[in-house]
């Protein structure tokens, strides 16, 4: 039975081009991701340094320096300290519902600017903390802001950038990660060497630079057309910064397209409800299952404990911050760069499987070192550790430019306008859940599984490079507004959303 719901515009048919003020704009934007970075890279950092351990964590630090029979692989198994970790996850998680009402009322920008703004209380408590109640409620005020800047910050860069350019410019989020991961492993190898030992102070009270900077830099950020429509009875006012987004007075395609998106909009009273009809179903899907795939690819291993897994592979506290400063922040952010130059060329299917590819083997490889040169107790020797490093160097360049970014990208750019905040605050939480399940249990999974954690996360690449190949269409270059299309062209999904006709319809099953 065909319905009358016609695509009215061809692949990349929307007038514009690249301008400035999308540039500026998504840049100031984009800062939201360096402050979710800084803290990745802050909290991995002062969790292996000896005054912050001591001072809160002295049963870990007794484990580490004085206990002889404790295992390599068990001597950071502490649930209060993984606490300070994942507390901030479980609060970006509770976050993003309450982001998801904040965006799709109030639009885009006040989102970002509360994101800021808790990021920036939570920053300033961190860094005063007198005992460690007050250190994870900071880390509860971080990740306030965390959850409502993962939220709106990815919704807004798609909804900003031209169609051709759009996986560009979302990856933009993900390069400021990794900017933000880099800026704190640096700090972090600086602090470290301050002999009277409050260097993590510093540490944890300078993630107050970015979350200033994105702060008031949401005061000035234009609202995107997208909002303006679904919030404005004015569709003028959305049209006047349309021309001046899209560099062209000719835009009234893409404002017919956003119109007909803001009806329907309007129509859905209860989005999280109404996502789970059948014709959202793909949305559904991978709203919840990239996120959970972007978690237990293992990057947490490297990302949050790199200089805990350094020291567990006999390095030094500085050689291990030192390490964890190359890997995760330059060679990632390299690679992260890398992402952005290709992705609307070769396409988001490609990244991924290129990517799991490579992550698959690396891991492999570090798993099985460990598992053949590093006992329970003792070291291992240079050569071997410089060889598990470099694998591990093959394994964030491969996360860098397939999953890292692209588990931002693909989920912001394929719900339709009516369920797009509650889609996106789906997968910010999916993320924010199982981040703090991974970051909850790494150590003590560590400690019991020991090298074979590598087979497991490796094990989970296998399944997610699998689902990619079969359930996941390409959307480069496909506008915003008529995601939906890609949908009714796959093999699969058309059998539950329904496929369009040679007359350009739907029709549904």
């Amino acid at each position: 039975m065909a319905v009358g719901l016609a695509i009215t515009t061809e692949k990349g048919y929307y007038n514009g081009k690249m301008t400035l003020f999308v540039v500026i704009s998504c840049m100031v934007a984009a800062t939201g991701g360096v402050i979710f970075g800084y803290d990745i890279g802050i909290s991995g950092g002062v969790t292996s340094m000896e005054p912050f351990l001591k001072k809160f964590f002295p049963e870990v630090y007794t484990m580490m320096n004085e206990d002889t029979k404790i295992s390599n692989y068990c001597k950071f198994d502490s649930q209060l300290l993984t606490s300070f970790t994942s507390s901030l996850y479980i609060a970006g998680l509770v976050a993003s519902f309450f982001a998801s009402s904040v965006t799709r009322v109030f639009g885009r920008k006040p989102s970002i600017l509360l994101g800021g703004a808790a990021f920036l209380a939570g920053s300033a408590l961190g860094g005063a903390a007198l005992n460690v109640y007050m250190l994870i409620f900071g880390r509860i005020l971080l990740g306030i802001g965390v959850g409502f800047a993962n939220q709106s910050v990815p919704l807004y860069l798609s909804e900003m950038a031209p169609p051709n350019y759009r996986g560009a410019i979302n990856i933009g989020f993900q390069l400021c990660v990794g900017i933000g991961v880099l800026s704190a492993n640096l700090i972090n190898f600086g602090t470290e060497k301050i002999k009277a030992g409050w260097g993590w102070r510093i540490s944890l009270a300078m993630a107050a630079v970015p979350a200033s900077i994105l702060t008031l830099g949401a005061l000035f950020l234009p609202e995107t057309p997208n909002s303006l429509i679904q919030n404005s009875k004015d569709p003028e006012k959305a049209k006047l910064m349309l021309q001046r987004v899209r560099g062209t007075n000719d835009v009234q395609a893409e404002l017919d397209d956003l119109i007909i998106a803001s009806s329907i909009s309007k129509t859905i009273k209860h989005p999280f409800k109404n996502i789970l009809q059948r014709k959202y179903r793909p949305q559904l899907v991978m709203a919840i299952a990239i996120p959970f795939f972007q978690q237990v690819t293992g990057i947490n291993v490297i990302s949050f404990y790199a200089p805990v897994l350094f020291r567990t592979i006999g390095l030094g506290e500085s050689a291990s911050l030192l390490s964890s400063f190359m890997i995760t922040g330059v060679l990632g952010t390299f690679s992260t760069f890398i992402s952005m130059l290709i992705v609307d060329k070769f396409g988001r299917r490609a990244l991924f499987m290129i990517g799991g590819i490579q992550m698959f083997l690396s891991q492999t490889m570090v798993g099985g070192l460990m598992a053949a040169q590093l006992g329970d107790y003792g070291g291992i020797s240079k050569g071997y550790a410089s060889l598990i490093i470099i694998f591990i160097c093959t394994y964030v360049a491969g996360f860098a430019w397939s999953w890292g970014p692209l588990g931002w990208l693909v989920p912001s750019e394929i719900f339709p306008l009516e369920i797009r905040s509650a889609g996106q605050s789906i997968t910010v939480a999916v993320g924010f859940l199982f981040t703090f399940m991974v970051a909850q249990t790494f150590l003590t999974m560590l400690c019991h599984l020991k090298s074979g954690i590598f087979f497991f996360f490796g094990g989970w690449v296998l399944v997610m490079s699998a689902f990619v190949y079969f359930l996941l269409p390409e959307t480069k270059n496909m506008p915003i507004e008529q995601m939906n299309r890609v949908w009714r062209e796959h093999w699969f999904w058309k059998r539950i959303v329904g496929e369009v006709n040679e007359d350009g319809k739907m029709e549904v099953p």
